[in-house]
Order: C-alpha cells, then structure tokens, then sequence
C-alpha cells in the first residue's frame, strides 16, 4: 500500500483517516494539522461551545488515542509550507516528508473587513477555529454591545447566542436581505422574526462604512450615516477555499481546487476533499461548504486510494441553530423559481419547499422533522410531489414516499 499524508485537520481531514484504515490501508498514514488541537467540530463553536454548554474535548472528532491505536501519525501545530509535486514531498517546518499519495483537505479561510476600514482593531473577530472563539469568550458579558457583520447563517448564529447570554446586538448586512445568498425570502422573513423576538437590531441593505477605535474598536460607521457605539464586532462575510497550496504547487485552482468526480486533481496522485474543492455536479463545477459534504468526500477519496472506485454523488444536506429554532435542509435550491410553504403541526413549525417548474430542489424545515425526513428521501429518490400537493395540508405526507 502507498504511504499517505493529508493536509489539513478538520472534519475532511479526519473522516479521510480514519476511512483509510478502516478500508484496509496498511500503508502509513498521516495527518497534518495546522492548528495544536486534534481535529474538532466546528458547528458547535458558534452555538454550544460559545454558549459554554460543551467543553474543549467534547468537540474533538476521535480521541486523541484513536490515531496512535490505528497507527496513524498526528502532527499538530504544523502548518505545511510547501508542496512539490514533482518530487512527491511536502515541506513542514524543516521537516520535507514523502508521499505516494497525497489528500489536500485545507479547508476554507474567513473573508476578514480591509485593514483600512477597522479589520484589524483589537475587538474584531471571526468565529471559524477553536482559537478564534476562546480569543473573544471574554466579550460576551450582559450588557455589552455587539456589532455583527453579515446576516448568514454564521453571523445569525454568533447574534443569537449574544442575544441569550444578555449582549445588545446589532446586525447589518449590506444585501437586500439576510440569507439572501442562501435562502428564499421565505426563510429569511422567518429568522428576521425570531431573531426581532429576541431583541436582535437587523439592519439589511445596510452596508458598513468603517470601524472606529483607537487600538480597539469602540464604533461602526454605517453606509447610510449612523454611528453605532460598540464593544466588540464580529466578521460573518463568507468564506473562501483555503487552495494556495495547491495553486503554488502548480496545480489547477478556480474558486477551490479542481477535481474529477473521484477526488483527483490534475496529478493523479493528489485529490482533495471539502470546503477546499471544486468537483462536477450536475453539468456544472460545485463547492459545497458543510460538514455532510466534507465527511462524504472524503470518503470517497478515501475508497479511491484503497481501489474501491467510485464517483462522487453528493446528497446535500445542512442545518443550523439559533435559539430554540433548528432549521434543517435538504438538497440544493439552485434555480428555484417558487416556493410552497407547508405549517407543521407544532407551534412555528413551517417548512419551506423550492421548485423548479414541477421538480422538487429543496427543502428547508424549520423544527419540522417529519417535513425535512420526508423531504430528504423525496429528493434523493427523485421524486416531486406537484406543488398543489404539498401546498394542500390534507396530504398525507408519508404517502408521498410510497407513490
């Protein structure tokens, strides 16, 4: 078998491993970690972990033990400075290390406000690493005023928990509305709701001038005029594929680093895997940013090093928290051109439903379970009930998956 090193320690990064060995991969194994902790979940940091309603070992994905008892080095705190894919080694400190395969799971990195406009005063956060969310826990103390920049899911997240912990909290998001990117009118009009119930300020088509502070951020000049005083911000803008590595070894990169649908990159030996890639998915190139598709992809990489060839068919799913909401999705809304909404049977259950012409995309259920099951199967059984059925709330919706 071939020796492997992956690059990159988070949720790709370590359903690869572990899938290797428990496939047969006999090889050695390791895995390269950027940051000093084994890899984590990161959904948790912006919800139970900021909330402290779960401690640091609690987020780890294996104990650090599994990776010892399965024979597969664990480097932390190690970033990777180079690749050479001619030579078949990359650089990590003063350390050159050879590969016969090699996975890139680096992931993705938050877009951060210019320096120009206040990014980089002390008070301004991101919440994507472990060491990003323990650098502002101090911050979210009863009373303090909190600035969130950009109104998806991330930044609604971070509003939500300050919101319960007793902060004021403003948001502002310079599109027309919050979600907008990922979600119908719909969806959004309902986190607007809720997150109003809480006391959250939400202020759409807004965009952020600047910053203000000397040293510290203490104001946010808004694009409309106000001033809003503050105590610490925080940075919701997206994210973008973390794929310089890649393109400095020479490798193909546009929007993520290109793979064929079974993982690999242009060198058949390199593949990569989650938020860092870019695969073909329904006659066009797709980047899914979500756990479910990190675990999955890598996965079927992973099946490929050890020859179990097989092409990747992703079935898209995502969810998020904020306050006693879960918001659960199934499938992709991309071309969407309505929406049926259907009331669930408990109090501010609704679910929301995308259509193509008569062709189901998309579900997002919001603390409907049984609508986002129902859903689920339905998309990825191919299946589309015509929208006058799901709009009907006689339907029997289970009969729908034996029709």
């Amino acid at each position: 078998m071939s020796d492997v090193i992956v690059i990159g320690g988070g949720q790709a990064g370590a359903s690869l491993v572990a899938r290797l060995r428990s496939k047969g991969h006999d090889g050695a194994i390791t895995l390269i970690c950027a940051e000093p902790v084994p890899p984590y979940q990161r959904p948790p940091l912006s919800k139970a972990y900021l909330l402290g309603e779960m401690e640091e070992h609690r987020l780890y994905l294996r104990p650090a033990a599994f990776y010892a008892d399965n024979d597969i080095t664990l480097r932390l705190n190690a970033p990777v400075t180079a690749i050479d894919a001619a030579g078949k080694t990359v650089s990590v400190g003063s350390d050159t290390l050879r590969y016969d395969t090699l996975v890139l799971a680096t992931g993705s990195r938050p877009r951060r406000l210019p320096a120009a406009i206040g990014g980089d005063l002390d008070g301004v956060y991101q919440v994507r690493t472990l060491a990003d969310v323990d650098a502002m826990a101090a911050e979210f103390r009863p009373g303090r005023r909190l600035l969130v920049v950009g109104g998806g899911y991330i930044g609604l997240e971070a509003a939500a928990v300050a919101s319960k912990l007793g902060l004021e909290v403003t948001v502002v998001e310079m599109a027309e509305r919050i979600l907008q990117r990922v979600a119908c009118a719909e969806t959004s009009d309902y986190f607007r709701a809720t997150h109003a119930r809480h006391g959250v300020s939400i202020c759409e088509e807004t965009g952020l001038g600047r910053l203000t502070g000397d040293g510290h951020v203490d104001g946010a000049l808004l694009a409309d005029g106000r001033r809003l005083e503050i105590d610490f911000a925080i940075v919701g803008v997206g994210i973008t594929p973390d794929s310089a590595l890649a393109a400095s070894a020479g490798l193909p990169v546009d929007n993520g680093i290109i793979v064929n649908a079974y993982g690999q990159t242009s060198d058949p030996d390199v593949f990569a895997a989650g938020d860092c890639a870019i695969f073909p998915f329904r006659d066009r190139m797709m980047r899914l940013e979500s756990v479910q598709n990190a675990i999955d992809q890598a996965e079927c990489v992973a099946d490929n090093i050890v020859g179990i060839e097989r092409a990747y068919d992703p079935k898209p799913w995502f969810w998020s928290d904020q306050y006693d909401v879960k918001l659960q999705i199934a499938g992709l809304n991309l071309g969407y051109d309505r929406v049926i909404a259907r009331q669930g049977t408990a109090e501010g259950a609704v679910s929301f439903w995308y259509y193509c012409a008569d062709r189901l995309l998309a579900v997002d259920a919001m603390n409907d379970a049984r609508a986002y099951m129902i859903g689920k199967r339905l998309i990825e059984g191919g299946k589309s009930p015509a929208p006058a059925v799901i709009a009907d709330p006689a339907t029997d919706m289970k009969a729908l998956l034996r029709g």
